[in-house]
């Protein structure tokens, strides 16, 4: 069995998946929900000077993803100091607590949050070009505390110079990415969007975003020496260990505990088992970091015709159906496909349709 013990600016975790701070850790009640569905480490929802007033409705699944116009938590900072964090914090679990949002916004609140916390999680939301207020976010942070403090980045900026930005201003690690946005989906039986807020946008997470946090996640990993947490679309062993070998230090879970349930952190945690024991690794460590290592710094223009391996192959004919080449086709026996070298392109579209390994690049 792996060890999927993690250690990340000296805080430790028995295993690498946390909620991210939203709805799932809206609240104690919630928080101690994660630690029985197997969260490694608490984040709590964000919280900021005054309590948000967030429309309604305010969350929505649509097919590839999850909108929703959530905002900071709707309670006071106030309660949760006297209320929800002292009975986080008796859980046994590292607390890593979410605040912002403006520089003098965070100071009033890290100093009073300290005490419950091994580390902050600064949300300093879409900051389009300019780095300098999360800059004045984290140092402002770090003139009030003595615990770790990682700032949350937005997707949409340049990954690589906030994050050497953060890195410079004093964070002690980044968390990427945020909800994507804005965007839009509408009832089709009203013509209303489905989000509440005035103009009715909303912010995209979930399944779609994946692929654009794995891209920031490796960026800021390649870029930076503190540790990077990867957040966006996890929903599965598999898409944490992808994490992973982008950079990732730990990751964290939101849409997926949403819409399944606090559940899926042990889920995620025996299927990142699993995958590591299949493939030979003792530790989630053995992956970390694995594509810079792999990857080459330059684009391929060689075609390159997948390999066919009869016994795997079903002849389900996805591969036949997306090939806009028409180089696949059945053989006359019908037992598997052939693929015509002369037709094909090296598109690669084949291999990630088939569900049964029938297909590989050498």
């Amino acid at each position: 069995m792996a060890d999927l013990q993690v250690e990340f600016a000296g805080i430790k975790l028995d295993n690498p998946v946390m909620p991210a701070a939203g709805p799932p850790v809206k609240d104690a009640k919630a928080a101690k929900r994660a630690q029985n569905g197997g969260a490694g480490a608490i984040v709590t929802k964000t919280i900021s000077t005054t309590a948000a007033k967030v429309p309604r409705p305010n969350m929505a699944r649509i097919k590839g993803g999850f909108l929703n116009t959530e905002l900071w938590s709707e309670l006071t900072p106030e309660h949760w100091l006297e209320e929800e964090y002292p009975k986080i914090r008796e859980l046994d679990l590292p607390v890593i607590a979410g605040i912002g949002y403006t520089k003098d916004q965070i100071r009033e609140l890290a100093k009073k949050v300290e005490k419950y916390a091994d580390a902050l999680e600064l949300s300093t939301h879409y900051l389009g070009d300019n780095s300098t207020p999360m800059e004045e976010s984290i140092k402002a942070a770090k003139d009030e505390v003595d615990i770790p403090v990682f700032v949350k980045l937005s997707p949409g900026i340049d990954i690589p110079l906030f994050a050497k930005a953060a890195e410079e201003a004093g964070a002690d690690g980044i968390v990427l990415i945020n909800s994507f946005g804005p965007t839009l989906d509408i009832d089709p039986q009203t013509g209303k969007p489905l989000m509440g807020s005035d103009n009715g946008f909303g912010w995209l997470s979930g399944e779609a975003i994946f692929p654009l946090a794995l891209r920031a996640v490796y960026q800021a990993s390649s870029n930076v020496d503190i540790p990077v947490i990867g957040v966006g679309g996890i929903d599965s062993g598999l898409r944490a260990a992808k994490m992973f070998m982008a950079g990732a230090s730990a990751v964290q879970v939101c849409t997926e505990a949403i819409v399944n349930g606090p559940s899926v952190y042990k889920k995620i945690n025996e299927e990142l088992n699993k995958f590591l024991d299949e493939n030979g690794y003792e530790s989630v460590n053995d992956i970390k970091g694995l594509t810079a290592q792999v990857v080459k710094e330059e684009a391929n223009f060689n075609t390159i015709v997948p390999t066919v391996i009869e016994e795997n192959c079903t002849t389900c004919g996805l591969c036949i159906t997306s090939c806009v080449y028409d180089a696949i086709s059945y053989n006359e026996s019908r037992d598997y496909i052939v693929i015509d070298p002369d037709k094909c392109a090296g598109c690669g579209l084949c291999i990630t349709r088939c569900n049964f390994g029938a297909l590989k690049l050498e």
